[in-house]
C-alpha cells in the first residue's frame, strides 16, 4: 500500500491530507507517513485527524491480524472510530505493520506468573524517542540531572521504559537496588534533580531509608510509574506520596505520574493527587462505556481507549483494561479492570487473531 499525500503548504500550519491506494510498495509508505509523523510531534505540522485516519490505513494492509480484526467491523468516517485492538493480542501474535525482517528491537511487557510475555516489535526507534522527549518536554518536565530508579538499558535491554530513560539519563545514574550509591549521587549535587523510577522500585528506597530522609536540592521532583503488577504489593496514591512525602520532604505538586506502557510508544504525565493524566498532541485517549462501547460523558467512569500516532509500526489503536474517569480531554486514572472489556472488543483473542 502507499499514500497519496495531498499537502497545503501555504500556510505555517500545512494541512496534511491522505487518501490511500495501494500497491506493493509497503516500505516506502511507512516512511513516508513516518517523515509526516515526526514532522507533527517535533513541529506541529499537520492535523492528527488525517495523520491518525492514514497511519489506520496503512497497518489494515500491513498487518493481517488486525485486518481481520477491522473487516466486520464496517467503514469508519471518524478517527474517534477507529477499532482499538485489546492489549492481549499483543501476547498471542506479532502486531506488527511491517516486515518482520526489518525488525530492530522488540520490547516485552512484564507479565504476570503464568501469563505470557507480550512484545512490541519497531523497525525504528526514531518515532519512539522523539515521542518520549518531545512529550517529556511539553509536560514540564525537567532534563538535567535525571536519577534513574531501574535497570539500565543494558541490563534490561526488552525494557521499553529503560530505553526511555536512556535517553534521559547516562548509565551511571541508574541505581536500581544500589540506594547507598544513590544517597551519595544526591549528596553531591546542588542543582535540583529528577528521581524517576517505578512505585516498586520507589517503595525498596523508602524501605531501606527506615526512619531516615534523603533530602534533595531545592526543586527537586520525583516521577514514579505507579503500578504493582504482579506482587502481593497493595497501596493507594494517597499513601504513596504519604511516603515521598516523609522520605524526600517532597510536597505533593512535586509527585509526578507517567503512565505508560509496552505497547504504546507515548506518555501521559500528572502532577500531585486529584489531577488528571494529560498527552501530548500526537495520542488521544477516550473513556469508553463498557457497556454500550461509547464514549463516557464528563465526570462518568469508563475504560481507557488509547491513539497513539507514534505507534506507527504496530497499532494506533489500543483498548486498555484500565479504568479512569473522563476529565474533559483528559483522564483520572483509577486503576485496573482485569473482568471488564467494552462491548465491541469482547470477542475472545481467539476469535480477534481468525484462529
Amino acid at each position: 500500500m502507499c499514500l497519496v499525500v495531498a499537502c497545503n503548504f501555504k500556510s505555517d500550519n500545512p494541512v496534511v491530507n491522505f487518501m490511500p491506494v495501494f500497491d506493493s510498495d509497503s516500505l516506502s509508505t511507512i516512511g513516508m507517513i513516518e517523515e509526516y509523523v515526526l514532522r507533527f510531534i517535533k513541529c506541529g505540522d499537520g492535523s492528527f485527524e488525517d495523520l491518525i485516519l492514514a497511519v489506520h490505513a496503512m497497518q489494515r494492509v500491513s498487518c493481517p491480524q488486525y485486518e481481520a480484526y477491522c473487516a466486520s467491523l464496517g467503514k469508519i468516517a471518524f478517527w474517534r472510530e477507529i477499532p482499538a485492538i485489546p492489549l492481549a493480542a499483543f501476547r498471542q501474535t506479532a502486531i506488527r505493520s511491517f516486515p518482520a525482517a526489518e525488525t530492530i528491537r522488540s520490547f516485552r511487557t512484564s507479565g504476570t506468573t503464568g501469563e505470557r510475555y507480550g512484545e512490541h516489535h519497531f523497525r525504528t526507534l526514531e518515532l519512539y524517542r522523539a515521542a518520549a522527549l518531545e512529550g517529556w518536554l511539553r509536560a514540564g518536565l525537567p532534563t538535567g540531572n535525571v536519577f534513574c530508579l531501574m535497570a539500565s538499558p543494558e541490563d534490561s535491554p526488552c525494557s521499553s521504559l529503560s530505553c526511555m530513560a536512556g535517553w534521559l539519563a547516562p548509565s551511571e545514574q541508574f541505581f536500581l537496588g544500589d540506594w547507598d550509591r544513590l544517597a551519595k549521587a544526591v549528596s553531591r549535587v546542588e542543582d535540583a534533580v529528577t528521581l524517576f523510577g517505578t512505585a516498586l522500585a520507589f517503595l525498596d528506597l523508602f524501605e531501606w531509608l527506615g526512619r531516615r530522609e534523603m533530602r534533595l536540592p531545592h526543586g527537586s521532583l520525583a516521577i514514579e510509574t505507579g503500578g504493582y503488577k504482579g506482587t502481593n504489593r497493595s497501596l493507594s496514591k494517597a499513601e504513596l506520596y504519604a511516603l515521598f512525602q516523609e522520605h524526600l520532604r517532597l510536597g505533593s505538586g512535586d509527585i509526578w505520574n507517567e503512565y505508560g506502557m509496552t505497547e504504546l510508544s507515548s506518555q501521559f504525565y500528572s502532577r500531585g493527587l486529584g489531577n488528571p493524566h494529560c498527552g501530548a498532541p500526537w495520542v488521544r485517549a477516550l473513556v469508553i462505556d463498557p457497556e454500550t462501547g461509547g464514549e463516557c460523558t464528563d465526570g462518568e467512569t469508563g475504560l481507557l481507549r488509547i491513539f497513539d500516532l507514534a505507534n506507527l509500526g504496530s497499532c494506533c489503536a489500543l483498548q486498555t483494561r484500565d479504568l479512569a474517569i473522563r476529565r474533559g480531554e483528559h483522564f483520572e486514572l483509577i486503576g485496573r479492570d482485569p473482568a471488564a472489556l467494552p462491548r465491541g472488543c469482547s470477542r475472545t483473542v481467539d476469535e480477534f487473531l481468525g484462529q
